[in-house]
């Protein structure tokens, strides 16, 4: 005679979805008090694969295109060393953005400062993307061959 009981499984995977949307916004809470005279320092953790790195930088590059347009601008990347932040420029470039790090732009082109931030988060991965007029954010699971959207994209738009 089988147990009538529910598996523990579902409910589990409910809790973490649940618990990786609230770290979520609770990364985009502190994004609101954020003016729009600066960025925060770019920051990744060094322990994601390069696959993890490039399939989440990809996914994300292409949501941030939607909402400045594909390859319209230089992008001025506050980057530090991380395999995330060598796959993001990557992708830029991907998709036809102009990227400068360290140097200064003449100013006749529009330039679009980017910077991001990966937290390691219950299992997860929460990815962020922040310029002076948009915020992206998702939750990703990471696993040895690449990455997987595990949240819905999280946009807040300012001013």
């Amino acid at each position: 005679m089988r147990s009538s009981l529910p598996s523990r499984p579902r409910p589990l995977r409910a809790l973490r979805s649940l618990a990786a949307t609230c770290g979520l916004a609770l990364l985009f809470s502190g994004c609101q008090s954020l003016g729009t005279d600066g960025l925060t320092s770019s920051n990744a953790p060094a322990e994601i694969s390069g696959p993890a790195a490039s399939a989440i930088a990809g996914d994300m590059v292409s949501r941030l295109a939607e909402q400045i347009g594909p390859g319209t601008a230089t992008v001025s990347l506050k980057q530090d060393s991380s395999p995330f932040g060598q796959a993001l420029e990557a992708a830029l470039k991907g998709w036809g953005y102009a990227v400068v790090t360290d140097q200064k732009t003449d100013g006749a082109a529009r330039t679009v400062p980017l910077a991001y931030v990966v937290i390691p988060f219950e299992g997860q991965v929460l990815a962020r993307l922040s310029t002076n007029s948009v915020e992206l954010g998702r939750a990703f699971t990471v696993t040895t061959t690449g990455a997987q959207p595990a949240s819905a994209l999280s946009v807040m738009k300012r001013g």
